[in-house]
């Protein structure tokens, strides 16, 4: 990550973190769906990120979620786990080389930045969820939550990135 933008990150950082913990924990759709903006974070890393550093950015912003709301460990694992696989992600839907260094987004990448933002969340949201449930007694509740927050985040990364892209062009 470039030094220049570490302030950039540190704000979008603390403001997800804090959109999740007093906004988002509290929304529920249909009952079933909670979205997790906050894992946005992962996906704006630079392309050329270190593996390292993006794992422990993983852990600690996932760290940093279940302090707040109280949940032992499950976005922890879930974050960790996107973090340390976002490279080989990358590497699979970008051609990396091209973007080192930059910031992953849908104005520079278009529909490949999409499917790497469904694939990472789809990731996550099996992992907390499987990881909250704790069995896979009742599987059509818990496929049924996991798909419904994969698309609700989903949305929410895809609004997020229309702001910028908007801003961008003005």
């Amino acid at each position: 990550m470039l030094k220049s933008n570490t302030i950039k990150y540190v704000i979008l950082f603390v403001l997800l973190v804090l959109l999740q913990v007093l906004v988002l924990n509290k929304v529920s759709f249909l009952g079933y769906a909670v979205p997790f903006l906050y894992i946005y974070f992962i996906f704006k890393l630079p392309v050329g990120c270190s593996r390292s550093l993006s794992t422990f950015l993983g852990f600690l912003l996932g760290f940093t979620i279940d302090i707040f709301c109280n949940t032992p460990g499950i976005n922890a694992a879930a974050t960790t786990l996107i973090g340390f696989i976002c490279r080989p992600v990358q590497n699979l839907f970008f051609m990396v080389d091209d973007y080192d260094e930059q910031t992953p987004s849908l104005a520079l990448l278009g529909a490949a930045f999409m499917k790497y933002v469904i694939f990472l969340t789809l990731i996550h949201h099996i992992v907390l969820v499987s990881i909250e449930s704790f069995s896979y007694f009742n599987i059509k509740l818990i496929l049924l939550r996991f798909s419904l927050s994969a698309v609700l985040t989903s949305i929410l990364v895809f609004a997020f990135e229309g702001f910028s892209l908007k801003k961008k062009t003005v």
